[in-house]
Formats: structure tokens, sequence, C-alpha cells
């Protein structure tokens, strides 16, 4: 429907220039309220009205015939004060789109296109939603996939979030286990992670002094290269894991897992951070409610103040996932490395690390 579109907007503004001599700048096409009216309803003749001081619907009977014949198109219409409406050749326009669906879209200096879906936080099970939006991105890929595009399909981790220094926060503070004894957790994993969150949450609600243990928790997660590190990167690992075994069941697949672990170990985030800094992105607050952030400011008046890094240092999701996207758009100049993670049906699904490991294929 888009090359259509842009087929008939080239129509219209050949036709004003050599008919009219004008040339406007904006035409809407739109779907008609109703298929008895047509199939796609065309505006102009309003805009170009108050431009000849002239009746719109006059203007649109002028016009229909010299806009005849068009490909693809049954008939032309007017329609109401000024629209015209047009009804497409359905059958033929039907063939011609599924004829298209097979031709790949991408230019020459164009080398793949990357869908990005699921991100589940490693720290429960996944739940309905989640199966949904991992479904609705498959459907996506598998599509560009069939029309001969080069794919590939990543599934973000944020293994360095609140939600698994929640869990990291249980496993330590409520239940006092080791990471040894949290590699003996015979039952389903991703289920027991997903109850002791809940308990977390509620403990949290009642406790809430012990936030400022969960705060020093998550930083050093981020940190890195201490036991409450080790303990997250088990978790996430492992319920990364059955996340896959649970996708997997319904044929979603994925190519790399990039984990928010390696922007920061990998010193993506610093760059991305004085990156940000420089082209004056985001600024230091010194007073008020987020006193000692740096935040983003946005037009949106429920949230004016983004915050990207908190008072006590760390990052927030957005400052991360900021970093990730500058990745993917290779304007860090930097890249990960991978290793292989599991293998899926002779497949292997990557997972980036901070740390070389062996050759790799190239993402990004």
């Amino acid at each position: 429907m888009l090359e259509f579109k842009n087929y008939l907007k080239e129509k219209i503004h050949k036709l004003l220039k050599e008919k009219y001599h004008l040339d406007l700048s904006e035409l809407e096409i739109s779907y008609t309220p109703q298929q008895k009216m047509g199939d796609l309803a065309l505006t102009f003749p309003f805009q170009l009205a108050k431009k000849m001081k002239k009746e719109p619907r006059k203007l649109a009977l002028e016009i229909i015939p010299l806009l005849s014949p068009l490909e693809g198109v049954e008939k032309i219409e007017a329609a109401g004060p000024g629209y015209i409406n047009l009804f497409l050749e359905r059958e033929k326009f039907f063939s011609n789109q599924l004829h298209s669906i097979g031709q790949t879209s991408l230019s020459p200096e164009e080398k793949k296109i990357i869908i990005e879906h699921t991100n589940i936080n490693p720290n429960k099970a996944a739940h309905i939603g989640h199966l949904r939006n991992a479904c609705l991105g498959d459907t996506l890929g598998r599509c560009l996939k069939y029309k001969g595009e080069n794919v590939e399909i990543q599934n973000y981790i944020d293994d360095t979030g609140v939600q698994v220094a929640d869990v990291v926060f249980g496993f330590m503070e409520l239940e006092k286990k080791s990471l040894s004894q949290i590699k003996k957790i015979k039952e389903k994993f991703d289920y027991y992670c997903w109850d002791l969150y809940v308990r977390v949450s509620s403990y949290l609600e009642n406790n809430p002094q012990t936030e400022t243990k969960k705060s020093e928790i998550l930083k050093k997660i981020e940190e890195g290269e201490n036991p409450e590190h080790e303990i997250a990167h088990y978790i996430s690992r492992r319920i990364i894991k059955a996340h896959l075994q649970t996708m997997g069941r319904i044929g979603v697949n994925y190519d790399l897992l990039p984990c928010e672990s390696s922007i920061l170990h990998l010193k993506f985030w610093e760059k991305a951070f004085s990156l940000l800094k420089e082209k004056k992105a985001i600024s230091f607050v010194k007073s008020g409610e987020n006193k000692g952030c740096w935040v983003m400011y946005l037009e949106d008046e429920s949230e004016k103040e983004k915050i990207i890094v908190r008072s006590d240092g760390t990052v927030t999701y957005v400052g991360k996932d900021i970093a990730y996207q500058l990745w993917k758009f290779g304007l860090l100049e930097e890249d990960f490395y991978y290793e292989p993670f599991i293998k899926e049906d002779g497949k292997i699904v990557w997972i980036s690390t901070a740390t070389p490991e062996q050759e790799s294929p190239s993402f990004g």
C-alpha cells in the first residue's frame, strides 16, 4: 500500500504542477470510513480550493478526468463537499501486493534489519504478555525473512536492573543463601524466583528502611567482581535459559542476547554518557526532587524529567538502553565480545560478554 500511495502522490504532484502551476507540500491519502465509499480518499481539493478561490467539489470534478487512468484503480468518484474517492481493482491490487512480498527492500548500502523483541527481565518466569510480545516480534521477523531480507533477531537482557537486584536482595537478605546454596535449588527456578520477587516487594513495602540495602546491592551488581554480581549473573543466566525454553515451545528463536552487564563492563555506557553530556542531551540537577541525578528533559507533561543516572551513580534502564541503541547504529564505534549460550535445533544462540572468548559472527 505504501508503494501505491507514493505512486499516487507522484501522479498528483505532477498533475498539479502541469495544470495549476502549484506544489502542495503535503498530500493526505486516507482510508474511507465505509467500503461502499471506496478504498482511499484524497482531500487535496480542499487545499487547492483555498489557493484558487474555487469550490472544492467543482475542483474535484475537474480533476478526476485528469487523474484517470490510474494503475490498479477501477473507478474514481467525487464525494461530499470535495473528496476524491478511489475504488481499487481489488483482485489485481492484492495479487500485486503478494508479488511484492517476495522482493527485498534493502538498498545496497544497507546490510540488515535488526528486530529486537521479548526483552523479559531475567528475574522470574515469562507470563502471557511476554508471549504476546514475542509472537508479534517473531511474526514480523518471519515476514521479513520470507521477503528475503537479512534479518537479525535480538532479545535485550536487563541483567543489571532493579528487578534482578530485588531477587538478589531476597536470596541474600531474606533467605540468607549463598551462591552455592542457590545453585542447589531443584524447583523450577524461574517460578521460585517469581515467588521470591513477590515476597521481596511486600517486604520492602513494609520495611522501607531496607531500600537503602537494595540500592547498595544494585550498585554492586553494576560494579561487578563481587558476591552480589556473581549471584545476579547466575540468577539471570539460569532464568534466561528457562525463558528460551518457554519461547522455544511456541517456535520463537533468537540470534543474539545483548546484555546490560556487557554494556557497563565494556564501558559502552561511559562513552554514551560522555556523548550525551557533550551534546547537552542530559543535565545535572542541583536541587529539588531529583537533586544529584542526571536527567533528560522531555516535552511530556506527565514526566518532564527522565532520570538517566540516579543520585547514587547507578544507571537507569533508559540510560543503558540509550547506550545499546547507539551501539546498534554504530555510533559508539565499539563492539561486544560474544560467546555461544545455547544451541537450538542445531543453531547457536549467542550472548554478549565483556571478555574475548572465541571467533564469533558479526552482530549489530
